[in-house]
């Protein structure tokens, strides 16, 4: 399945408290393999499985001190400002604004009407729509 089509998961993402140790923990247990890029200015490790980019593992950022290390997951839509606005609709907050990632898109973090957490995203370029 087109992982940038709407309504697919398309990434996942570990925001933890001790990078090198979950890179080593996760690099053994799955095979994955693990390349520091700096993304905006922030160091960013992406996971990769036989080359291909599945996922990433950072450090606990500011806004988020004190959370305990957690994986996120992000889901592909055509529109992330438009589905943020129909999560609220439905119920849900929008715990993190929309945000531009420089070469990547436009993403949200919403909590559910339950309290579940999810990220929305709109890929740029040739992943768009």
């Amino acid at each position: 399945m087109d992982a940038f089509k709407h309504g697919v998961f398309s990434w996942c993402e570990l925001m933890t408290t001790d990078v090198e140790a979950a890179k080593e923990f996760y690099t053994e247990l799955f095979g994955w393999t693990a390349e520091a890029v700096t993304i905006d200015g922030m160091q960013y490790n992406l996971i990769k499985v036989e080359g291909t980019e599945i996922g990433g593992i950072m450090a606990l950022p500011a806004q988020a001190q004190g959370a305990p290390p957690c994986w996120g997951t992000y889901v592909t839509v055509d529109d992330v400002d438009a589905t943020a606005g129909k999560a609220q609709e439905l119920g849900a907050s929008v715990i993190v604004p929309l945000t531009d990632i420089p070469e990547v898109g436009r993403f949200c973090v919403i909590r559910d009407p339950q309290g579940a957490v999810i990220s929305i995203i709109t890929y740029l370029g040739e992943h768009h729509g």
